[in-house]
């Protein structure tokens, strides 16, 4: 037992001190000026096993190492100081070796496009042993149409032990790539490679059918290769429609939070609010300032914002209320004016407190990213987010209109104002409470329009056209409207801008709105009651 333990030992020095060997041999090549040379030194550093050896290559890659003219050792260099060069020796990390020498002491280890090319296909090769699969994806990324009968042969290997179906499906990939562009590849591996390949939509894949059809003299070969190219484009074709409707939706789910706190005052009080999109951009503000005070934790920051949002721009649009409009009730135009002087008391308010500059507000990292459905098609998560904020919203507020006494009491001087004030409702009371709901919400859309866009003092005024326009459409004072036309003419701008532009699909839309009215002046969902048939 004792002598097995022993020869355990024995052959685990044995295996370092090859491992070591190995890399010193490796090292010792970079140093010639033969460019050969160096190829064989990346070779052999990357068939050693050593720990360091991705390190290594990576700094010769960047162009980080270099050769002591005098000492003829490898250095990199650490810093500067007063223009002499602080140099430490590869793999010093006590620093003991630095030294201070002049730029003409050092030279770099050069390398060619060629050794580039080895370089990389060597890293990769290196990470394909990583315990990340998004490492491992990377690496079979670099190595397609690179592959050499090595970096074959160990794709080949590492396919069979694959456990992550994506690194496993690009593995697929990068072996039929090379098998359909390998002259020593015969009829049957071609046609199986460019079936595999119409499978895929990866960029590679199509990229190698189209090099295949371009330069092939076999008619049968070109005939299937063609035919797996219009697989391919149909099916990108249509993953072009889903982000399409995807980044409509986004879009829609935006124009819903801004029009569905003016739909309520709109609907309600027959108020029309030029200052609503002032309200947005305190909503907006008030997220900034948030993060201002909670920069250490941005993701609690943007829940903290939610309510802080609601209210500031609660308690303004009450004083709003309060302080002009009630005085102007019956007289829309007049209405209109005072809310616009309004809007731009709020905005020059806002230029002297945080100065005419956009402010840019910090996305939370659990927003960050994607969700990669396939390689052509990937949802952005602060998006996916928005859309989904967006229903919440409008539950919360469905709810609230539904199942509350507030919800009642705004239904009923919406429908009849005169009858409701007769049963006791105190409808002064309702249009305050109504007005702050309404911008409250538009605080929320502020929230929510922070994490797409940077903070300013005319981000309201982007929004207010579109948010009377959703209003008008879906039917003045119906939520459900308001949903449907906002999401609707997020996905109509989103459909029109690739063909017409972002400025002519707008007016598109504002035509097609306009011809609506016309047909329908009450809307998608007319408002019911004595009070709308009137």
């Amino acid at each position: 037992m004792i002598a097995r333990v022993l020869w355990s030992f024995l052959l685990l020095a044995c295996a370092l001190t090859t491992h070591a060997a190995t890399l010193e041999q490796g090292l010792e090549q970079l140093k010639s000026k033969d460019f050969s040379h160096i190829e064989q030194g990346i070779a052999t550093i990357a068939a050693s096993g050593d720990d360091n050896a991705e390190l290594i290559l990576n700094l010769l890659l960047n162009g980080e190492i270099y050769r002591h003219k005098k000492s003829n050792e490898l250095v990199t260099i650490q810093g500067k100081e007063d223009k002499q060069l602080i140099i430490v020796n590869l793999f010093d990390d006590s620093g003991d070796s630095a030294q201070t020498v002049s730029k003409r002491k050092i030279k770099k280890v050069r390398i060619n496009n060629k050794l580039r090319a080895s370089l990389k296909s060597a890293i990769a090769s290196l990470k394909l042993n990583s315990n990340d699969p998004v490492l491992r994806l990377e690496a079979v990324n670099q190595l397609i149409g690179k592959l050499n009968p090595v970096l074959y042969q160990t794709l080949l290997e590492r396919q069979q032990t694959e456990s992550d179906d994506r690194v496993k499906s690009l593995i697929d990939v990068a072996l039929a790539v090379t098998d359909l562009n390998s002259q020593d590849s015969d009829k049957a591996s071609q046609i199986n490679a460019i079936e595999l390949l119409s499978e895929s939509l990866q960029p590679a894949a199509r990229n190698a059918l189209q090099q295949f059809v371009d330069e092939t003299d076999n008619a049968s070969l070109k005939f299937k290769a063609n035919k797996g190219l219009r697989s391919i484009d149909e099916r990108r074709k249509w993953a072009g429609h889903a982000e399409t409707l995807f980044f409509g939706l986004s879009l829609g789910s935006v124009l819903v939070l801004a029009a569905i706190g003016l739909a309520i005052t709109f609907g309600v009080m027959g108020v029309i609010n030029m200052a609503h999109g002032e309200l947005i951009m305190l909503g907006a503000y008030t997220t900034y300032v948030v993060q201002l005070l909670m920069p250490n934790n941005i993701a609690l920051s943007i829940l903290v914002s939610i309510p802080a949002a609601f209210l500031v721009s609660a308690i303004a649009g009450i004083m709003i209320e309060r302080g002009v409009i009630r005085f102007l009730y019956g007289r829309p135009l007049e209405t209109l004016l005072a809310t616009f002087g309004i809007s731009l008391i709020l905005q020059q308010a806002v230029r002297s407190v945080f100065s005419p500059l956009n402010r840019s507000v910090a996305t939370p990292e659990f927003m960050s990213g994607v969700i990669e459905i396939n390689p052509v098609l990937s949802l952005t998560l602060n998006r996916l987010y928005i859309i989904a904020f967006c229903l919440i919203v409008f539950a919360l507020l469905f709810m609230l209109l539904r199942y509350t006494r507030l919800g009642i009491e705004v239904r009923a001087v919406a429908q009849n104002r005169a009858m409701a004030r007769a049963m006791g409702v105190r409808s002064e009371w309702v249009d305050a409470m109504t007005f702050g709901l309404g911008s409250g919400i538009a605080g929320v859309a502020g929230v929510a329009l922070s994490q797409l866009t940077n903070v300013g003092p005319n981000l309201g005024q982007a929004y207010i056209i579109d948010s009377f326009m959703v209003v008008v459409f879906g039917g003045v004072g119906n939520l459900w409207g308001t949903l449907v036309a906002g999401l609707s003419l997020g996905v109509a701008n989103k459909i029109m801008e690739p063909w017409a532009g972002a400025v002519l699909a707008k007016i598109l839309v504002l035509v097609f709105i306009i011809l609506f009215i016309q047909k329908r002046p009450r809307g998608l969902f007319p408002q019911k009651g004595r009070s709308a048939e009137g």
